[in-house]
Formats: structure tokens, sequence, C-alpha cells
């Protein structure tokens, strides 16, 4: 049997986890969403401790480790650098090391194109605790296992040959991270999925990510294609993702944070030549008769999506974000806890 045991193993990207390792987590998932909705106690991390840096913003992903940590039985830190003396400079690596000798695990959010993932690494390199990815520039791997359930709650475990669609969207809210649909396309090929990917050509992702995400496909049997056609990517889907991201991509890390604002500026003059992109009743019934409909939230309304299909019958959002807390408790549960 494949080795599953993932006490002290960090979360960056699921890139650096297996697959048993992945349906270990899906399998503990299912059962603390079971034991949840029975009202049994699950205090797998009883009086451990959670540090969670918060660089950027966050709805569901602070609330589902916050609330995971206590329903698990531990407590939860919520830092933002104002609290900390990260805001004075101090070093990732006395950050890591620092906080392993007074808890159990660190997550971390930061987002900043180029920034965030080295970031998070750095980290992990020196923490002596794990230390999970709660989204950075490049990767989002507690979204992406929480979609990956949802899907296999709607489609079953055996999702080979599924059609999933991850379109770019028009939005205005703010230039979105890269970091969700590229977790998507790296991992659901991974079970077998067909994945398309429509977007503008002006909103690409990072050529190394294109080529693990192929090699992923090969791999594992799934598939990729890309198209510059929204309407032609919708055609016979069975799930739709349809979701703003920033065009970074056309960018290495160097090139953009040496040009920031006029890169910026760039990303907007192109996302104004795209406002026809959004995911509407007409494209849905592009896709398969039995399509859902997702996004991890949230959605630019009226501009990714309309109000007709977020909050129609496609819809499982509010599924997928539930989930978050599931898989967040079985990450946390197996990294933190397990064999000591």
């Amino acid at each position: 049997m494949p080795q599953t045991l993932l006490h002290g193993k960090h979360l960056i990207t699921f890139q650096d986890w297996t697959n048993p390792e992945i349906e270990m987590a899906l399998n503990v998932a299912s059962d603390l969403k079971r034991r949840f909705a029975m009202g049994e106690a699950h205090r797998l991390l009883q009086d451990k401790t959670l540090f969670m840096m918060f660089f950027e913003q966050s709805t569901r992903t602070r609330n589902s480790m916050e609330a995971g940590m206590t329903q698990l039985g531990g407590h939860a830190h919520d830092l933002t650098p104002d609290k900390m003396q990260l805001s004075h400079g101090e070093s990732a690596k006395d950050t890591a090391m620092v906080l392993s000798r007074m808890g159990h695990g660190i997550a971390c959010r930061n987002c900043f194109y180029g920034i965030g993932n080295p970031y998070l690494n750095e980290l992990a390199k020196h923490a002596s605790i794990p230390v999970m990815s709660l989204q950075d520039d490049l990767y989002h791997p507690m979204q992406v296992i929480a979609d990956l359930m949802t899907i296999r709650e709607y489609f079953g475990t055996n999702t080979k040959g599924l059609k999933v669609t991850l379109s770019w969207a028009y939005a205005t809210s703010h230039a979105k991270p890269l970091s969700v649909p590229i977790s998507q396309f790296l991992m659901f090929p991974r079970f077998g999925m067909d994945v398309t990917i429509a977007a503008p050509k002006e909103f690409p992702f990072p050529d190394f990510l294109v080529k693990q995400a192929g090699e992923n496909a090969r791999k594992f049997g799934g598939s990729l294609r890309y198209t510059e056609d929204m309407d032609e990517g919708f055609e016979g889907a069975h799930i739709v993702i349809p979701k703003n991201w920033g065009g970074f991509g056309n960018w290495s890390f160097d090139e953009y944070n040496a040009n920031e604002e006029a890169c910026k500026q760039e990303m907007k003059a192109n996302l104004e030549k795209h406002r026809d992109w959004i995911c509407d009743e007409r494209r849905m019934k592009l896709a398969a008769p039995e399509v859902k409909y997702m996004h991890a939230l949230p959605a630019d309304r009226g501009r990714e999506v309309t109000d007709a299909v977020i909050d129609g019958p496609a819809s499982i959002i509010y599924d997928e974000a539930e989930n978050r807390l599931h898989t967040a408790k079985a990450v946390m549960a197996l990294t933190m806890g397990g064999r000591p």
C-alpha cells in the first residue's frame, strides 16, 4: 500500500503530494463532514495551536481554518502583518523558526506576484512544523481540494472523462491572482478529467505551469485543451468554472516587479477588451444538460456571471464553500496530528 503518513508534511502545492495522499485527505474530509453533520465530537487536534498569517483579506479561507481548528479541539491565532514584526521587516526564516517553537502549524496567505510563493517556501524551509498555503500568487491548495471533493460528491469518485471548463471571465473588483485556475488545471487532469481552458490571448498561464499541467495529464490519463472562444469552451461541459484572473502570466516575476505600474495598466486595458466574457444562461445552454456551475467566490455578479446562473439550479457554489471547512480540517488533522 502506498505511504500516506502525512504528519509534519507541508502543503504549498498539491504538486508535492501524491494521488494516494490526496485520496487520504478526501476520505478524511468525507468522514469529518459526516461527523459534523451528526454533531459528533472530533477533537483530533486537542490543545494544538495554528498560526494563521494573512497578508490579504479572506472570508472562506480564514473562517474555514479558524472554525476548523476550534472543531478539532485546538486554537487558531489570526495574524496580520500589523500584528507582527513583519511590518518592521522580520524575515520569513526568523518568523518560521520562532513560531515553530510555540505551536503546531503555520498557515499563510501571501498573493503578491513573484513574492508570495517564494515567501511560503522560505517559511517551509525553516519551519519544524507543517506550513500550509492559504493561497499565494501561484497556488491555492485549500480551494482546489474542496473543489475536487465537491465534484466527486456530484459526479462520483471515478472522474475519468469528466469535461471541466476553466474559463476566464470579465471582472472589475481587482486583478485576481492566477492561483485558483492554476491549481485546478494542475489537479483535475491527475484524476482523469478532460480540462478545457478558455481565455483571451492576453490572459495566459505561465509557461512552466502549462508544461507541468501537460505532464500531469499525460501521466494520469486526463487531457488539456486551450481555446480563445468562451462559447467553444462551454460546449458539452459537465462543469464550468468561469472566473477572472489577471494577466500576470505575460511577464516573469522580475519583469512584473520592475515595471509593476505599467503592467497593471496593460492588464486593465486588456481587461476592457473582453467585457462580453460573462457566464450567462445562453452559454450555460451550450454545456451538457447536467452541467454544474462552480466558483471559488467572491464572484463579481453581473460581470463574471449573471444572477440567473449563480443563483440558479446548476450552481453548487455553497456546497463548494462548505467543503472548504471539511477539507481544511482534513489537511490540518493529517499534517498537524496523525502519528507523532
